[in-house]
């Protein structure tokens, strides 16, 4: 949430003639203001075109908080798409007026959506880039990222937020942007992150004509099981006396955990994350207090607590039913572990998903896993886990490129999905090596839930990471891969990852390579570990 910040400032502040499937009022002349203002009055099938202005650009200044980037001057559209009862998806676009460069941009939304604030760090990007460039509020308003409450008995909606705004973002969003510059995008690109990666990935499956290349991090797949992890997490700590974790115990567990899996020959000296943590295991219990509890060591429930959680959800015989966590994960963090024991209005965070099955009154103390995950899915898998069925094939056959990066210090959306996601695929197409004609995976190691955490995540413009700055160079950034990719063929074999100064903005603390999955960044043995040249990218060892 933090990363939006400012961004706000971008949002504040034709010639009559027929295209298939719209109509056109007339305009006075042809100025820019009088195109973006004339599209209030374009009819396109289910929309309602709510405003359409100009907004004058603005130069980039230097404050004293530093150089704040300017904008080219755009037109602002917002508006809302009804498909039939119940629907109502919100799409906002930004139309650059000068400099447009053929190109559609779609952006994803988080958590429950129902803002399109969570889309502007991407829009940004898209035009600074002259791209035209969209965002939905997943069709879920008067819903918020982190309450969903409004939703209950509301169907249609959870629909539209599972497979369908997307799609109607990108229908609707490209029909506006052939009507101001009165020809189609040659290309079109989608980024987004969590459920944004969601919507990317159901793009890709089942709209494989709206997108050339495609941009996701921690997409969430298994949407109803996601969901009971962060139950089960809230669960554990809150239910037993004694079960929350601290700050201290968490820094704690985090230390023990980068030791033990150093030892372990996954990762490195002096490194404040784990370079593999998919490859280390690592048990709480050595932390377990054999005198008087303190903050260097854990009682027995909360040993009992880490040991839950990374675990994932387990049945009544201890056999894991989804992902856990993985060692390395437990930093005091906006969605690391603290976020997941800390209720939200009383209830777990996200929890209002069960509520949509059984109804508001539900109460997380008597969810018994076992008995009403079956019930869940049976009434909301169908409409929400699109992500876990489905196959890549007609995307790839039209040449469609897919990006994915996962943060492996991820405690919201594991990193295992993305991971299973690939191999799945893989053999539905034939091998790894056929897949990644067309689709790539990059794990980050330190990375939190889409950006943050201790390692270097810095490398995706589209996020908004401060302080990076702007950048096109496809050796650092995903977003300018995923176009080369795209548009000249050149598939990325690594891109480099950057940690920037928390406390001195612009100063780079390390970099270290992202490596297409299954390589990993292997140390060359010298050389500084905070450089990029000092790793190189390899496969896995043979067992």
């Amino acid at each position: 949430m933090t990363r939006l910040r400012g961004l706000a400032l971008l949002a504040a502040t034709v010639i009559g003639w027929v295209i298939p499937g719209t109509a056109w009022a007339q305009a006075a002349d042809d100025s820019p203001a009088a195109r973006c203002g004339a599209l209030a009055g374009l009819v396109l099938p289910d929309t309602t075109i709510s405003s359409a202005a100009l907004v004058p650009a603005k130069a980039a200044e230097t404050t004293i908080a530093g150089e704040v980037a300017g904008y080219r001057s755009f037109c602002r559209v917002v508006a809302r798409v009804r498909a039939e009862p119940g629907s109502d998806v919100g799409v906002e676009l930004w139309l650059p007026v000068e400099g447009w460069t053929g190109v559609f941009h779609g952006n994803g939304s988080g958590g429950f959506a129902g803002t399109f604030a969570l889309g502007y760090s991407g829009m940004v990007e898209g035009l600074r880039r002259g791209f035209a460039t969209a965002t939905t509020d997943g069709g879920t308003a008067p819903a918020t990222p982190l309450e969903g409450e409004a939703l209950i008995g509301q169907p249609r909606k959870w629909r539209d937020w599972g497979r369908l705004s997307a799609h109607a973002m990108t229908v609707t969003g490209k029909a506006i942007t052939r009507a101001f510059y009165r020809r189609d995008a040659a290309k079109s690109y989608y980024t987004g992150c969590s459920t944004g990666g969601q919507m990317g990935l159901t793009e890709a499956l089942y709209y494989p004509q709206d997108y050339d290349g495609i941009l996701v991090g921690a997409p969430v797949m298994n949407r109803t099981w996601g969901h009971a992890a962060v139950l089960w997490n809230y669960a554990t700590a809150n239910r037993t006396p004694g079960g929350l974790l601290s700050e201290a115990k968490l820094k704690l567990l985090n230390t023990a955990a980068i030791a033990s899996c150093w030892r372990q020959g996954h990762g490195l000296a002096g490194d404040r994350f784990i370079s593999d943590p998919l490859s280390c295991r690592f048990d709480p219990r050595i932390l377990e207090c054999s005198g008087a509890a303190s903050d260097r060591c854990l009682t027995k429930s909360e040993v009992a607590t880490a040991r839950a959680f990374y675990s994932g959800p387990t049945d009544r015989n201890g056999k894991p039913t989804y992902y856990g966590w993985l060692p390395g994960s437990e930093m005091p963090d906006t969605f690391g572990w603290s976020f997941l024991q800390t209720p939200i209005k009383g209830q777990p965070p996200f929890g209002a998903l069960f509520k949509w099955v059984f109804g508001a009154d539900w109460d997380w103390r008597g969810f018994d896993f076992e008995r009403d995950m079956p019930i869940v899915d049976a009434r909301l898998g169908p409409v929400v886990n699109d992500a876990i069925r489905g196959n890549l094939s007609a995307f790839a056959a039209r040449g469609g490129k897919l990006i994915v990066f996962h943060g492996l210090a991820d405690t919201l959306v594991a990193p295992g999905q993305s991971v299973a996601f690939f191999d799945r695929h893989a053999a539905q197409m034939g091998g790894a090596t056929r897949l990644a004609d067309s689709a790539r995976l990059f794990l980050a190691p330190g990375m939190m839930h889409c950006g943050g955490g201790t390692g270097p995540d810095s490398f995706n413009t589209t996020l908004g990471i401060p302080p990076r700055p702007p950048s096109d160079d496809p050796r650092h950034d995903l977003f300018s891969a995923l176009i080369a990719w795209t548009e000249r063929g050149e598939a990325p074999d690594q891109v480099v990852a950057t940690r920037f100064s928390r406390e001195e903005p612009g100063r780079i603390d390390m970099q270290r390579p992202l490596c297409p999955h299954p390589q990993r960044a292997v140390y060359r043995g010298t050389g500084s570990t905070s450089a990029v040249t000092s790793f190189r990218c390899e496969p896995p060892a043979a067992p």
